[in-house]
């Protein structure tokens, strides 16, 4: 195993022609896609990895300075393929690993074949003419109760996130993810995930892009699906689910499968 591979937890599993990227999100790791995984790989060439900075990654290799910005897990997303020598994907990412492989796709459209967005969004502040769906003082808010008691601002955050049933095996699943985080490193990745603008880029995606999107996501407005349609430099299509919650995947699988591998093997735009 290489060393990008051994620090990023990679897998890969199954063995078909095309191969599938999974990508998750931020307090999450690869267990999220779990209920996804099993539908792949009688198909296709699944590759799962951590993201730097999940809990289930060495603490000592995160860089603060190079993951202050989104291009520095677009760089490991680029890093990984290289090392597992993939000539092409279709590359499914969670929550902000949807923008981080847009920026992927922008430095290496060759890698990518399609670009399947879940819960994905390229700005989380209000701004004028965009609704993102929070402001200044309330990610002020967030990363304070971060900092003062990171515990409770999980046990807080989880429901809330997943949404539904604050009981539920989802919430439980979420909130184990998100704690094991170390603090410091949850705090910068917060930082830079909801500070983060990348409308600028969307007009350099030239890679199709199929936009999933619950109904009701604490993070992101469901505008903000219609905004990447609108905005994107690539031929696009958007979904948008009766489900609620930022973890459509993980809270709502018997919606969320079928339709993301609907968008995963169709290749004609609508």
């Amino acid at each position: 195993m290489g060393i990008v591979e051994e620090a990023h937890n990679a897998k890969v599993l199954g063995s078909g022609e095309q191969t599938i990227v999974l990508a998750h999100g931020f307090g999450t790791d690869q267990s999220v896609w779990k209920h996804l995984v099993p539908h792949l790989v009688e198909d296709y060439r699944v590759i799962l990895f951590d993201k730097m900075g999940a809990g289930t990654t060495n603490p000592d290799y995160f860089d603060f300075e190079r993951y202050a910005t989104l291009e520095g897990y677009a760089y490991d997303v680029i890093a990984i393929l290289e090392e597992l020598r993939v000539d092409s994907c279709i590359y499914v990412g969670h929550s902000v690993s949807a923008m981080i492989g847009a920026v992927a796709s922008i430095a290496r459209p060759d890698l990518f074949t399609k670009l399947v967005m879940v819960s994905g969004s390229p700005r989380y502040l209000n701004d004028v003419d965009y609704y993102g769906g929070f402001e200044q003082e309330d990610l002020d808010q967030l990363f304070e109760a971060m900092k003062s008691n990171y515990r409770a601002w999980c046990d807080g955050f989880a429901p809330l996130a997943v949404g539904g049933d604050m009981d539920s095996v989802a919430v439980q699943e979420f909130s184990r993810t998100l704690f094991n985080m170390r603090p410091d490193i949850a705090l910068s990745v917060a930082r830079t995930i909801f500070c983060s603008d990348t409308r600028h880029l969307l007009a350099h995606v030239r890679v199709p892009c199929r936009i999933i999107q619950s109904m009701k996501d604490l993070a992101v407005p469901v505008v903000v699906s219609e905004y990447l349609h609108q905005n994107l430099g690539c031929e696009s299509v958007v979904e948008v689910m009766s489900t609620d919650g930022h973890l459509p995947q993980l809270s709502s699988p018997d919606v969320v499968v079928p339709v993301l591998l609907r968008h995963i093997r169709d290749n004609i735009m609508v």
